[in-house]
């Protein structure tokens, strides 16, 4: 059984920075495609930030250069280095998979933006 983990979510002022994790347990191959969704109450999960098997890389608009995705040496490790945070970035974060056509999801890590 293959599992995600995210940490490294917490409280932080706005301004700050905050460095995401997601590391896989379990039999698992490099993934199609990678990435960071997050969910606020009362709203849609949105896509943050994606990185394909290719090294390619997407961000959704309302990052404006402030995240930055990346995988780690091992290719089952996913960072999300998150800066200059405002308060609407408050969110549970989720560490998102897909290989072989199977979906897998993280379980979340809130993040909390104080103004």
């Amino acid at each position: 059984q293959v599992q995600l983990v995210e940490s490294g979510g917490g409280l932080v002022q706005a301004g700050g920075s905050l460095r995401l994790s997601c590391t896989a347990s379990g039999s698992i191959s490099r993934g199609n495609f990678m990435g960071w969704y997050r969910q606020a109450p009362g709203k849609q999960r949105e896509l943050v930030a994606g990185i394909t098997s290719a090294d390619f890389t997407t961000y959704a608009d309302f990052v404006k250069g402030r995240f930055t995705i990346s995988r780690g040496n091992a290719d089952h490790t996913l960072f999300l280095q998150m800066n200059s945070l405002r308060p609407e970035d408050t969110a549970v974060y989720y560490c998102y998979q897909i290989t072989n056509g199977v979906h897998y999801w993280g379980q979340g890590t809130q993040v909390t933006v104080s103004s």
